[in-house]
């Protein structure tokens, strides 16, 4: 009996749903640049080792063209098209802006999905290579540009941005912080 390589596959991207008929072998990413013409992720290397590609799965960063679009079935993808509040940009992509964090741009929509999750996992508490106290108790190390670094450091630029993406993480970071303090208010 011969199985088939391809079926209808219902994908969440950006709060709404697509139905397509996909090859099983599709990467998300192929899926999303060719398929559904959200061409704001980028293809870099389509080896995993740029991360031109990230994008966000349930929230947490992932590399959409090691990705197969079936196994993102009944997961929320987040691409950078899914990032803004309409017209109004995301703190991150605000920061980006106000501090040159890009150059040609075309690592960027992976460098800001890369960064909305560094700055979750560090609000929770989750400790990168360089955290020098990882004891829960030590409680949510401080956000220094070598954690910043050390946790971007699977997203690529060409151009050498990397000073001003730092920065620009730091003053996204800051400035969800303050307005996470004032509701909480």
């Amino acid at each position: 009996m011969a199985h088939s390589t391809s079926s209808a596959i219902t994908l969440n991207i950006n709060g709404e749903k697509y139905t397509l008929p996909t090859d099983h072998r599709t990467t998300l990413l192929d899926a999303l640049r060719e398929r559904l013409d959200l061409t704001g992720t980028k293809k870099g290397c389509d080896q995993g080792q740029c991360g031109a590609c990230t994008v966000l799965l349930d929230g947490r960063r992932a590399l959409s063209c090691l990705q197969l679009a079936v196994a993102a079935e009944g997961r929320e993808v987040t691409t950078i098209e899914g990032v803004a509040d309409g017209e109004r940009l995301h703190p991150v992509q605000q920061a980006f802006l106000d501090l040159d964090g890009y150059q040609c741009g075309y690592c960027t929509p992976g460098q800001i999905c890369s960064a909305l999750a560094v700055i979750e996992e560090h609000a929770a508490g989750w400790p990168s290579a360089v955290t020098a106290d990882v004891r829960p108790e030590a409680g949510v190390p401080e956000l220094t540009a070598e954690e910043i670094r050390e946790r971007m450091s699977g997203n690529l630029c060409r151009c050498g941005a990397y000073v001003s993406i730092v920065r620009a993480v730091e003053q996204a970071a800051r400035s969800q912080a303050a307005e996470t303090e004032g509701a909480a208010a």
